[in-house]
């Protein structure tokens, strides 16, 4: 079974591209995507909801911040893995980023496709 993502970004059309992208070159499926800030942590808190992998940006709709997302979902399931997928990532946001329990942390004018890879190298699902 493929991998199941969620999404998290402002952008309508890098989030579909990055869907697409993810779907077509690392078989990871979409489990749902999310724009703002409540709608990612209510989704992502659900428990009903199963998800592998978060991707997050860090600039969303209303002002909110994937920062947010990131300590909200911090004491997630074993074997979840959290990504953040920015315009902004530089040395000091990477650093917040791993201190808040991200997994990584890609720059996203020129680190997409190491996303990609990052996501081809992951386990199966991990079962909810």
């Amino acid at each position: 079974m493929r991998l199941r993502a969620f999404v998290v970004e402002d952008n309508a059309a890098i989030r579909e591209s990055l869907v697409e992208a993810l779907a077509e070159l690392a078989d990871v499926g979409t489990a749902g995507v999310a724009s703002n800030e409540k709608s990612a942590i209510d989704w992502l808190c659900n428990p009903a909801n199963e998800w592998d992998i978060a991707i997050v940006d860090l600039t969303l709709e209303r002002g909110g911040t994937g920062f947010s997302v990131l300590s909200a979902i911090r004491d997630r399931k074993a074997g979840r893995k959290v990504v953040v997928l920015t315009g902004s990532a530089n040395p000091d946001v990477r650093r917040q980023c791993e201190a808040l329990g991200s997994d990584g942390v890609f720059d996203k004018s020129i680190e997409t496709e190491a996303l990609i890879e990052y996501c081809q190298s992951l386990p199966g699902p991990s079962g909810g």
